[in-house]
């Protein structure tokens, strides 16, 4: 049984390193990596980074629950990356939630995708620009993950219009969002342009998350040049609870 993040700290999560009493915390940044499950090669190397990414999972793909006990293992956060319905009507995959479900088959859909992924403790929504914008079935899905344990949802803002932050605020939910987008470009260069715009955002900030994808190009700059720009900007790479205190002054 999931438990709440409120009452213990660390359940399926790295546990958030102590500080000195008087210390002020580094700048932090959370890095999400969505889309896995699907590729066999590319999620081990998300499971073997040596620093704290989040390793989001599609529902009911090949290699997730797998790749997330590796992950687990490897001392990563696991998120459920929930596939809901788009402006442009772009295909789902297995474990879609859409506007025309009844509640019913929404909290049938969403359960199954929950039990599919091993030591899931976040959900964040893969598309979504079309039913992150209703209150209504938001709601359902937070009701939902308020009964799993309390998960933390991350909305990765797939629309100006979202309320899923908001939906999970009113739900008592503890709620992060996207600040930068890492690879909308599959250019090696651009991910690192848009690497470096995270970490200053989090210096400047305080928080930051980014998002990212399992693309060759993408792992390539995180493995040779995360670490080293974490270090030159001063910032701390850390987990999803960790980052969620520190946004929340906790």
């Amino acid at each position: 049984m999931r438990r709440l993040w409120a009452l213990v700290a660390g359940v399926c999560l790295v546990a958030p390193a102590l500080l000195p009493a008087g210390a002020e915390p580094r700048p932090a940044a959370t890095i999400v990596i969505d889309d896995m499950g699907d590729r066999p090669l590319e999620g081990q190397r998300v499971a073997d980074l040596t620093v704290p990414v989040v390793c989001a999972f599609l529902p009911h793909t090949p290699h997730a629950p797998r790749q997330a006990r590796a992950c687990h293992r490897a001392g990563k956060d696991v998120m459920l990356h929930l596939p809901m319905e788009a402006l442009n009507g772009g295909e789902l995959g297995p474990g879609g939630v859409t506007l025309d479900m009844t509640p019913e088959r929404f909290r049938d859909v969403v359960e199954e995708n929950l039990d599919a992924i091993p030591h899931v403790a976040a959900v964040n929504n893969h598309m979504g620009s079309l039913l992150t914008q209703h209150p209504g079935h938001m709601t359902w899905l937070m009701e939902i993950l308020a009964e799993a344990g309390g998960l933390l949802f991350l909305d990765s803002r797939t629309s100006p219009d979202t309320v899923g932050k908001q939906m999970a605020r009113e739900a008592d939910l503890p709620a992060l969002e996207r600040d930068v987008f890492l690879d909308h470009y599959r250019d090696p260069e651009a991910i690192d342009r848009q690497l470096r715009l995270l970490l200053r955002q989090a210096r400047r900030d305080g928080t930051a998350v980014g998002i990212g994808h399992p693309y060759p190009e993408t792992l390539d700059v995180l493995e040779e040049r995360l670490e080293e720009l974490a270090d030159a900007y001063g910032v701390e790479l850390v987990g999803l609870e960790e980052l969620y205190g520190r946004r929340n002054g906790r």
